[in-house]
């Protein structure tokens, strides 16, 4: 049986909010391009508010299916 490593718990915490910092700051860049941008990177309006406004802790891809919501 593995031992409770309280050092580990603390490092995949750390990693997991640093995660969490980056998607709510890319989502928060997204919001703020122009559609001259958002052209440019191949997603519509609709689709960066969607993506935009979407709860830091939700991981997404443009690239999948209309299926696979999470």
């Amino acid at each position: 049986m593995p031992r409770f490593s309280l050092t580990q718990l603390r490092y995949q915490l750390r990693c997991q909010f640093h995660s969490y910092r980056h998607y709510r700051r890319s989502r928060r860049q997204l919001l703020a391009l122009d559609d001259r941008l958002l052209e440019d990177v191949g997603i519509t309006r609709e689709q960066a508010q969607k993506e935009g406004h979407k709860a830091f802790w939700k991981h997404a891809s443009f690239k999948r299916g209309h299926h696979e919501n999470r």
